[in-house]
């Protein structure tokens, strides 16, 4: 989800050469890039687009990997962002007072899209210690790159599932 130019779609169908890839993106910027990125790379028989608002409008069928790079920059963020990112659209960028707003949502709504043993994928940035604040709870597992970076974060099905448990239950109080 929030495929953008396709990249990590591209590279997860070049990585998986027996799994079908469902890419999608709300911009149709971002898609008409993605498109030619598809047929640049021959993946086009294994990657299917669609134009979506995270799962709204993905086909109803479940996943065994959801990855997602959606939006995570802090309202403060965006005033204080260097220049050179002034030049990507606002909309792949911002996501709310403390850029969450997209990852919350994908956190309450991918339960009904991922596989039993399914795994979640999900990049937030810089707003991973607003996250793990807010769900404290939830057994996130924050991935560690060889070469640094930070900011993604792990759940298996089943995680999610507990984190929707808890999450029901304080809400039910």
């Amino acid at each position: 989800m929030c495929t953008g130019s396709g990249c990590i779609a591209i590279a997860l169908a070049k990585a998986f050469p027996d799994a079908k890839v469902d890419a999608s993106d709300i911009s149709d910027e971002a898609l008409a890039v993605a498109k030619i990125n598809v047929l640049r790379h021959n993946v086009e028989d294994q990657l299917q687009l669609h134009k979506a608002d995270l799962f709204a409008n993905l086909p109803s069928k479940k996943y065994d990997l959801i990855v997602s790079n959606p939006p995570y920059v802090s309202e403060q963020e965006m005033t204080d962002l260097p220049e050179e990112y002034r030049h990507e659209p606002v909309l792949g960028l911002e996501a709310g007072q403390q850029g969450l707003d997209m990852a919350i949502r994908i956190l309450d709504e991918a339960t009904d899209y991922l596989s039993p043993n399914g795994i979640l994928v999900v990049e937030v940035g810089n707003s991973e210690l607003a996250l793990a604040d807010t769900y404290p709870k939830t057994p996130f597992t924050w991935v560690e790159f060889e070469r640094g970076g930070g900011g993604v974060f792990l759940l298996t099905a089943e995680q999610l599932r507990e984190h929707h448990a808890r999450q029901h239950e304080t809400n039910s109080r």
